[in-house]
């Protein structure tokens, strides 16, 4: 499977918190910021980079930077929102999309009902956002369509994901890597993850 688990000691106390029923969105919008900011190391560490000198106070180094237009964060709504802000910090001149897809409660399947993407969505890789990798579909479907829009490369990072999404993912996007916090155990007769951490855009907005 082609999923990166980062079971960095702060990644998984903050995933601990965020799992407990008793966190209110307060603290879950906050854990939520704090995990993908720790995610967004692994998530961003094949970006390519061109060769840069510049002058220091006291002479000259050699460093790098990013090559091109940095990369296109692009969120499945709603819950993907919650991530956003966090990738931000760390690409301050990042562009922002927005997919939106809802599953079907019947078919689980994923229907689309927004799509925004930039105009150069070809020269930047995109980093698609949503907390729960859960049944693939929806993950998938977004990266179809940035793939649409010509993404240099995509990368996909979630919280936790069950096996049966990681699955769909990887026979539907083989070149896609998978950044997330934690592979949960399956997903329930609902397609809910298990043990997972319940809705995220409940959680994240009150709306339980």
């Amino acid at each position: 499977m082609q999923f990166q688990a980062i079971d960095h000691p702060l990644v998984q106390h903050k995933l601990t918190l965020l799992r407990d029923a008793r966190t209110g969105p307060k603290e879950f919008r906050e854990l939520l910021f704090e995990i993908t900011l720790l995610l967004g190391y692994a998530a961003t560490q094949d970006l390519p980079l061109d060769e840069k000198s510049v002058e220091t106070p006291v002479g000259r180094a050699r460093g790098s930077v990013l090559r091109g237009a940095q990369p296109v964060i692009v969120p499945v709504l709603r819950a993907g929102l919650g991530m956003t802000e966090a990738l931000l910090r760390l690409l301050p001149a990042a562009a922002v999309g927005h997919i939106g897809l809802a599953r079907d409660p019947r078919t689980h399947l994923p229907v689309e009902y927004y799509r925004k993407l930039p105009a150069d969505t070809a020269q930047r890789h995109a980093i698609i956002v949503d907390p729960m990798l859960a049944t693939g579909g929806s993950a998938a479907a977004a990266i179809s369509l940035v793939k649409q829009a010509g993404a240099r490369g995509v990368t996909l990072l979630c919280l936790v994901a069950a096996p049966e999404g990681v699955r769909v993912v990887q026979e539907q996007h083989p070149d896609v890597p998978i950044v997330g916090a934690a592979l949960d155990d399956r997903l329930d007769d609902h397609a809910y993850i298990v043990p997972g951490l319940g809705d995220a855009g409940d959680r994240l907005y009150g709306t339980v």
